[in-house]
């Protein structure tokens, strides 16, 4: 259920951005809503002033600076308005970004600007770096938007050195926001036709059983079978669960931590879309179906030997705890 590095580069190192960050002196993302009801931009400076970029939305800016640029809070700049709705907190946005080290002006990251390879971020969830959510936040689907971000928006002390960037490096960030993924939402099962049956053992592992005769819905399906009593599970929490999955078109398993033994524990941004979305917002304690279509689970890249890209997959999640 977890991304692949080697299938899905570009959306496993997005993931990297939201999910690695372990900085505990990082500011934290406030709402950027006034209580006029205006969204409040993160202001611009002379650091952002001094990053010049060039080439249209949508294809690979070339990005020019004078190094080592450094700043001491994040400072944004919009470069070009789209005409799309307005970004804020807990938005899942697919966008095009180039991450650059503004000490030495190395590319650190990049989607592949081919309309096929694009990052998947959901603005402000826990743990996504709070730089990230100051330079997308208020800006329109359809705008370019560079931020300038500090350690202390960013990495802070720890750095990142799986990318390159020293506990002092400040960073440059330039986003094409491409569109808002709808949320995805969890319904009762009864509310939801044409749904695989499931039966509990005396221990609560589940089984499986796909509809005969019945073709995988088009869209991502999901289902509360239960629900808890414990606290709302936040966006980008690490979670605690107990799951199984399987294949739609043969009701072959695929994974399961039911089938290891315990329970496994992860960020709900560092998984398939489906699967994350289908726990946050829940109580622990939920038992829920996801029925996740390929655009929500692995998409056209598949799973090694095992999903093929036009796969549906089938999980049903014990949600146990929320970690930390």
């Amino acid at each position: 259920m977890r991304k692949a590095l080697s299938l899905v580069v570009v959306t496993a190192l997005a993931v990297s951005l939201a999910a690695c960050s372990s900085n505990p002196t990082a500011s934290t993302s406030e709402s950027p809503v006034s209580s006029s009801g205006a969204c409040e931009a993160t202001a611009g400076g002379a650091g952002v002033d001094g990053v010049t970029i060039d080439g249209e939305f949508g294809t690979k800016p070339t990005v020019t600076f004078d190094k080592p640029l450094t700043v001491t809070e994040t400072e944004r700049k919009v470069i070009s308005t789209g005409d799309g709705d307005e970004i804020v907190d807990g938005d899942q946005v697919k966008v095009d970004f180039s991450l650059i080290n503004a000490t030495s002006g190395t590319e650190l990251a990049a989607t592949g600007y081919d309309a096929t390879t694009y990052g998947d971020f959901t603005v402000g969830a826990e743990g996504f770096l709070p730089g990230l959510t100051k330079t997308m936040e208020c800006a329109t689907v359809g705008s370019r938007v560079v931020g300038v971000i500090p350690p202390v928006d960013a990495w802070g002390d720890s750095g990142q050195s799986t990318l390159g960037v020293a506990a002092s490096d400040t960073i440059v960030f330039v986003v094409d926001l491409v569109s808002i993924t709808p949320p995805l939402k969890v319904v009762p099962i009864a509310d939801l036709t044409d749904m695989p049956t499931v039966t509990f053992s005396d221990t609560h592992e589940p089984t499986i059983t796909i509809p005969a005769g019945i073709a995988a819905p088009p869209e991502t399906k999901l289902g509360l079978i239960t629900e808890g009593t414990g606290e709302v599970v936040p966006v980008g929490a690490n979670v605690k669960v107990q799951y199984r999955g399987v294949i739609w078109a043969t009701g072959q398993e695929f994974d399961s931590s039911w089938s290891r033994g315990a329970p496994s524990d992860f960020s709900t941004s560092g998984v398939v879309a489906g699967f994350g979305k289908a726990i946050e917002g829940q109580k622990v304690g939920s038992t829920i179906i996801a029925v996740i279509a390929p655009a929500d689970g692995y998409g056209a890249a598949g799973n090694g030997d095992k999903i093929g890209p036009t796969d549906t997959i089938v999980f049903v999640i014990d949600v146990v705890a929320i970690n930390g």
